[in-house]
């Protein structure tokens, strides 16, 4: 099964959107909430310095975007590969 993390905050919509879709699929996920910890938000600087937008989601250490970029792994039915 892939490892897929997924930064995000609290509250946040696409946030919510994300972990729904990838709980519909029964795909596992690890939530790093970077609102709440301050080492988390420094890990995920490091990992994407430019980017502000949450969530930003990687499977298996591959940054594959936001959860837009999710809905289209989705319909391209890549994420029914994962499981």
């Amino acid at each position: 099964m892939a490892l897929i993390e997924i930064y995000a905050s609290r509250p946040c919509n696409y946030c919510d959107q994300a972990k729904a879709l990838l709980q519909a699929k029964n795909l596992k996920y690890q939530i790093y909430d970077i609102a709440s910890d301050e080492t988390l938000l420094v890990e995920f600087r490091r990992r994407l310095p430019r980017v502000l937008a949450l969530p930003q989601i990687f499977i298996d250490g591959e940054h594959i975007g936001s959860y837009e970029d999710l809905v289209i792994l989705d319909r391209e039915g890549k994420l029914d590969q994962l499981s």
